[in-house]
């Protein structure tokens, strides 16, 4: 079974406005409202290709109550924490502004909350897979992912790590099976500035060389490139597409990653179906759904 966790989830409304003036009443063209968080973009776009999962995470308040209700809306089981203090987020994203966003800081968690997500993840034992991903709310520890992996190390739980600079570091200690930095955040990770696929595969490695086993570099427009454990290197271009709402291609490649490998168990494969259901989602409203990452799919491998 896959479990993702979502430690500060969202209600992401999603807006475009023609004509954005500061200071004056602005209106929107567009709006959509979906669940956000990593964890749960991933556990979505799993359900998507048919993909059996849990979603951990906390809710608090009437947002909380909407997002557990939308995510099994969609089929997911939501193994939500409710959380008392606080609600959780909404986080306003304006497409049409450069990909402007006003992200809400969530609930308080208090150790005894933490405790019963703790107590959820001691049940997962070997061949389980654990996906830690996006942000924390400010009440609790940086080293919440560490923390967590160390508890489930040796008991051949299958980690995989979204996350920025120290969060992400701190793990690869406990050799997760994939981490999924962008470009920008591997070279954060170095203190360089990455810019092309080339640029970014010695410092894949060198993330490889840190105990992570397979390191997934997403580059929006300029591509993707897999740092695979078998020392091999994959890239690729990015596909031909239009940009709708790049909100959630990340999580989409992780998902579409995994979901490659539990079907092949092929690197190759998974790094072309990553590649595929990143892409697709950034072509589309909402989330990618499996056809429209077939299509992407058969567009990488026909090059």
């Amino acid at each position: 079974m896959i479990y993702t966790v979502t430690f500060n989830p969202s209600l992401d409304y999603i807006v475009s406005v023609e004509d954005f003036k500061l200071g004056l009443t602005n209106r929107t063209n567009s709006e959509l409202m979906l669940p956000g968080g990593k964890g749960l973009n991933v556990s979505m776009v799993l359900s998507n290709l048919g993909i059996e999962n849990t979603a951990f995470g906390f809710a608090a308040g009437f947002t909380g109550d909407e997002i557990t209700r939308r995510i099994e809306e969609r089929g997911i089981r939501a193994d939500f924490i409710h959380v008392d203090n606080g609600i959780s987020r909404i986080n306003v994203k304006l497409t049409s502004i450069d990909g402007t966003e006003i992200n809400g800081c969530g609930p308080t968690i208090r150790a005894e909350e933490m405790n019963q997500l703790i107590d959820k993840l001691n049940t997962l034992s070997r061949g389980d897979v654990l996906v830690l991903a996006g942000s924390i709310p400010s009440s609790m520890p940086d080293t919440i992912y560490s923390q967590i992996m160390e508890r489930l190390s040796g008991r051949g739980v299958v980690f995989v790590v979204d996350a920025t600079r120290e969060l992400l570091v701190s793990v690869l200690k406990y050799h997760p099976f994939l981490v999924k930095p962008n470009h920008h955040e591997l070279g954060e990770i170095f203190d360089v500035s990455l810019g092309t696929r080339t640029e970014v595969i010695p410092y894949a490695k060198r993330l490889r060389e840190m105990g992570a086993e397979n390191v997934l570099v997403s580059m929006a427009g300029e591509g993707a490139v897999l740092a695979a454990a078998d020392g091999s290197v994959y890239e690729t271009a990015a596909p031909e597409g239009k940009l709708i709402n790049g909100v959630g291609a990340g999580d989409s490649m992780v998902a579409g990653f995994l979901a490659g490998w539990m079907e092949k168990k092929e690197y190759r494969h998974a790094f072309y179906m990553g590649v595929s259901a990143g892409s697709a989602s950034a072509f589309s409203e909402q989330l990618a759904t499996r056809e429209e990452i077939a299509a992407v799919y058969q567009q990488i491998e026909h090059r």
